[in-house]
């Protein structure tokens, strides 16, 4: 491989806000890859619809619990662009009213709650404001939430490169990579890092079944960033690992709760089971806004299940007989015991995680609120 020491490396744009004009946010539109296109076409959906935003939520045109928070604030703020509203409480009304709509698109990655809360708090905020200035404050936020997290998935990455060293290999189930954030992503974003810094480092992607996020989307954005992989179909993982070809594990997390256990893609949890079986240490790296402190353990977490058809007719093509019974759970909980560390943008967080996250929490209290119920710890 040739060294790109010292050369950023730039992943794709996920998501991104366009403005009509160049003096002023608003009016603008969302600009997003429809990841559901890849690896075949890159495709961008622009919009200024809210139900759009919905709909590309819902059916993972957007995904990745941190570029899912992004596109709902962006999705908020082209609800009530186009508002009419003269006065401040209609027009918080109408926020409000998108917020609790975006929210119901999928329920697990805690993001996209998070997200709109903090819409919701900044309207509250400066709710002196006309309904005018209310939208152009609004869109200032949501680039800012865009702004932060490109800075987080920065941060993670230098924390995570810590993890590894030249020459080593890393498997990773699903995508949390840039098309899982606004760019650099979270468990690929050491990955990047370590290309910038000249180490030679190879990834083995898990294929994950059913929709596939690691074959299409995973190793298509590590090939356009130069960086050497490989993909295995998910029931290849434990074989790869017994065979020695595993220095570590790195995946991302939908959500966090107190306690440290993790849910991520379905599939995450065999993963790290296997991890543990053949002593390779298991990373999960997320940032703080991934953390729900309200949620005591993991069987709290809320886990998403998809359509049938997801599993019945993959990508068009029938796969399973007529009538057959399906279970399609988008996600699975790790428990925290199979966790080595948790990486997030303030550091490395070990066991006894209840503690470990509440101090990584602690260290950017302005991120919260003081009546967000994840800065308690049950």
């Amino acid at each position: 491989m040739t060294s790109t020491k010292g050369l950023p490396v730039s992943p794709p744009a996920t998501i991104e806000w366009v403005p009509d004009a160049p003096d002023a946010l608003i009016p603008g539109r969302v600009r997003m890859i429809d990841q559901t296109r890849l690896p075949e076409d890159l495709v961008h959906l622009e919009t200024t619809d809210v139900e759009a935003v919905w709909e590309a939520i819902k059916m993972l045109r957007v995904r990745g619990a941190p570029a899912i928070g992004i596109a709902a604030a962006f999705g908020a703020v082209t609800a009530v662009q186009s508002s009419t509203a003269c006065a401040t409480p209609q027009f918080l009304q109408e926020l409000d009213d998108a917020a609790n709509y975006l929210a119901t698109a999928r329920p697990t990655a805690v993001n996209l709650f998070w997200a709109l809360d903090r819409m919701k708090r900044v309207a509250r905020a400066h709710a002196d404001q006309s309904p005018g200035e209310l939208k152009e404050t609004l869109a200032r936020e949501a680039v800012r939430i865009l702004e932060e997290d490109l800075e987080m998935c920065r941060a993670i990455g230098r924390h995570g490169v810590s993890l590894l060293k030249d020459g080593s290999t890393v498997l990773t189930h699903c995508n949390a990579g840039g098309l899982a954030t606004s760019r650099y992503g979270t468990a690929l974003a050491p990955i990047y890092l370590a290309q910038e810094e000249g180490m030679r480092i190879h990834v083995i992607a898990d294929e994950t079944r059913p929709l596939l996020q690691g074959s299409r989307l995973t190793a298509w954005e590590l090939q356009q960033a130069g960086v050497d992989v490989t993909v295995i179909v998910d029931n290849m993982a434990a074989h790869v690992m017994h065979q020695g070809r595993v220095d570590a594990v790195l995946v991302g997390s939908d959500r966090i709760a107190a306690n440290g256990d993790t849910a991520n893609k379905i599939g995450t949890y065999g993963v790290a089971i296997l991890a543990r079986a053949h002593q390779i240490p298991f990373y999960v790296l997320a940032p703080t806004s991934t953390f729900d402190m309200s949620l005591q353990s993991g069987d709290e977490i809320p886990i998403e299940e998809r359509a049938a058809s997801e599993i019945t007719h993959g990508f068009g093509r029938k796969t399973a007989p007529d009538g057959v019974k399906v279970y399609s759970p988008a996600f699975d909980v790790t428990p925290a015991e199979y966790i080595t560390a948790i990486v997030c943008e303030h550091g490395i967080a070990k066991p006894d995680y209840r503690e470990s996250l509440k101090q990584m929490i602690d260290m950017n209290p302005a991120t919260w609120s003081a009546s967000d119920p994840r800065t308690t710890t049950p």
